[in-house]
């Protein structure tokens, strides 16, 4: 199958979804690989998993304490407390996990589960003896009765859920499809299998009462019980309620089961008298002709075996022990550091189908909140990790050491941006009253007013991105990261300034494909500038440069400019735009045009634009021509071992009126 067609028909599964997501959400899960092909798990979609469910689950049932997390021990199901799901990535239904999710979390708000765990003692006393009148031991009459309540109280949550949340039956509809309504279901209650008078037989068509199969007329009192339920569940209120409607189900079946019994007793005692007579004459249709077989399908022996999996795994549904994936102690360690990083994919334009060669959505790893955690998750290849170690620490320090002293150079120059000038204007016509003048009124002057001009600069937000790719590495880096620091150790000297400093590159995800990456290390309105002293060091170059994706998916954390406040995009760069995986391409004009256009982007949103070329002089030689198309009259070519010319260019946007 063409990868094309695997993505179409995966949408079609996930159809629902669809709607509430981004088309392509879940594109990142490699599904174009042979299923043979061993994938690892991604933490950051995994992630995305739980937190859209958790959504889902706290719209619906109206309580957001309701967790949602992954099996990694114990019981795979619901506790009264919490919503298990599996750490499958690479289930293709993400309804049906969805609605799973739905259907645990509404049991939590509404199912009694004090009362499910003493129901062998809230079970009338006289349901154990019509049990064992057919040979029920007690604690069979408990697992039967249970069965039944597990059914009904089923049917009493999903028509709450259908009832106050209908935009949600989509999940419940995928859900079922995945655990009951298999093909061999729907063949088997077309046919006379399970239509003997006993426990299983009733179980099996009862559970299937919503399958549009479903015969009403293959058992004694089927009809009466579908009635019994579904006449009674819109009224209930209570799993003590549903409880009382499954006694009246036991009592029904049993009934029936009573009447099997009292009738092979009877059929065994005319056997006795008569022998095998009975048996030929039962082969005769009265009028001496054959007796003619049902018209009804069989199933084949095949076919028998598919239908037992089958009720098993709707008896585990109902009894809540559906086979969930664990996921290991490292990688939830691992993806709670993602959740607390706050990253996730945002899918961006520009880059090109290697296959059609046609514009299609690319998915960039964003990283919101760089921190510790992250690091010592050894979970982006950015950032250095207790397993990874690069290049010398002491250098990469001293590096950020050095930077927070420039800064301190560099915040002095910028200081006159936080100043204010009073000028004061006197005999004016109109204005606040000058008490120094008002003897003058007797004189024929009212120029008796005054005015003060209060003159000052706006805030500002400045946003500093960083090329972070593997050519950065060396001494370019080193110097970046001293300037870039003392950047955001000069604004943290200003009031009326807020920095943020993100960084990008690309990322290799665990399921062999690769992304491009924007992480926000730093944002002065959440974060002390000892922040960058101590982490800072961690972050390394790797990866290639895929400049205008990386800045599509940052736009909206640019805060664009106000009347009340100045936005600056301070970028460092050394190259040409490029990247690629196995899906998508980004290289020369595309991704030159497309850098261009973001620019553009940026600058339309009332954003002054500064970008500062890193390089020798060869590479600027190279590509001046191409760094002017994407930044224009902004792009700098700068030497970042001195702050001289960054504080040069800076004051001269800063200080504009």
């Amino acid at each position: 199958m063409l990868k094309r067609e695997k993505i179409m028909n995966l949408n079609k599964k996930n159809n629902y979804s669809s709607f509430w997501l981004n088309n392509g959400w879940d594109n990142n899960t490699s599904i174009f690989d042979d299923e043979e092909k061993k994938r690892g798990v991604d933490l950051v979609a995994l992630a995305s998993y739980r937190r859209a469910i958790s959504n889902f689950v706290s719209i619906v049932t109206g309580e957001s304490d309701i967790k949602v997390t992954f099996k990694s021990s114990g019981d795979s199901y619901t506790d009264g407390k919490k919503v298990t799901i599996s750490a499958k990535l690479d289930d293709k239904l993400f309804d049906s996990t969805v609605g799973l999710a739905l259907h645990e979390g509404s049991h939590i708000k509404l199912s009694d589960f004090n009362f499910v765990r003493q129901l062998d003692t809230n079970i009338p006393e006289e349901y154990y003896r019509k049990g064992s009148l057919i040979g029920f031991e007690k604690h069979e009459v408990l697992d039967k009765i249970k069965q039944l309540l597990n059914y009904v109280e089923d049917r009493r949550i999903d028509y709450f859920v259908f009832k106050n949340s209908p935009g949600y039956k989509g999940y419940y509809h995928s859900m079922y499809d995945k655990y009951f309504h298999a093909k061999v279901i729907d063949k088997a209650l077309q046919t006379d299998e399970y239509t003997s008078l006993d426990w299983d037989s009733y179980i099996f068509r009862i559970i299937n009462l919503t399958n549009t199969n479903s015969n009403l007329d293959a058992l004694p009192n089927l009809r009466e019980i579908r009635s019994l339920i579904f006449g009674h569940v819109k009224r209930l209120n209570s799993t003590a309620g549903a409880f009382n409607i499954a006694l009246q189900v036991f009592d029904l079946i049993v009934k029936n089961l009573t009447k099997k019994k009292d009738s092979e007793n009877k059929e065994q005692q005319q056997q006795n008298a008569t022998g095998d007579e009975s048996i030929e004459n039962v082969a005769d249709n009265g009028d001496g002709g054959e007796t003619v077989e049902s018209e009804k399908p069989k199933l084949s022996d095949a076919q028998k075996k598919t239908l037992e999996n089958a009720i098993k795994k709707q008896n585990k549904f109902m009894n809540g022990d559906i086979a969930k994936k664990r996921l290991s102690n490292k990688d939830k360690a691992s993806m709670e550091a993602v959740e607390a990083a706050g990253m996730n994919y945002v899918d961006v334009a520009g880059a090109t189908d290697k296959w059609t060669n046609k514009k299609v959505p690319t998915k960039v790893l964003m990283v919101r909140k760089f921190n510790r955690t992250l690091a010592e998750s050894n979970t982006i290849q950015m950032i250095e990790s207790p397993d990874y170690k690069w290049g010398n620490t002491e250098i990469r320090k001293n590096a950020v050491s050095k930077g927070l002293v420039m800064g301190t150079v560099l915040g002095k120059k910028l200081q006159v941006r936080g100043e204010s000038r009073e000028t004061k204007w006197t005999r004016l016509d109109s204005g606040r009253l000058d008490k120094r003048l008002v003897a003058e009124l007797g004189f024929g002057n009212e120029r008796v007013f005054n005015t003060t001009f209060v003159e000052s600069y706006s805030d500002a937000f400045i946003h500093i991105s960083v090329d972070a790719s593997g050519s950065m590495s060396g001494e370019k880096w080193i110097n970046t990261q001293t300037c870039v620091v003392a950047i955001a150790k000069a604004c943290s000297m200003i009031n009326n300034v807020d920095c943020v400093i993100s960084y990008r590159s690309t990322h290799e995800s665990s399921r062999n494909n690769n992304f491009p990456l924007m992480m926000i290390a730093y944002d002065s309105r959440t974060d002390k500038i000892s922040k960058i002293r101590n982490l800072f060091h961690l972050i390394r170059p790797a990866g290639t440069t895929p400049e205008g994706l990386c800045f599509e998916a940052i736009m909206k954390e640019i805060e664009p400019a106000s009347n009340d406040k100045d936005s600056y995009f301070l970028n460092f760069s050394d190259g040409m735009p490029m990247f690629g995986n196995k899906d998508i391409e980004y290289y020369h004009n595309t991704a030159i045009d497309h850098t261009a256009q973001m620019v553009k982007q940026i600058r339309s949103r009332g954003v002054k634009v500064l970008s500062y070329f890193i390089g020798d002089s060869y590479y600027r030689s190279s590509y001046k021509g191409t760094f002017s198309k994407m930044y224009g009259s902004d792009a700098e070519f700068v030497n970042v071992t001195s702050v001289l010319p960054i504080a040069k260019t800076m004051n001269k946007k800063f200080l504009e009126k």
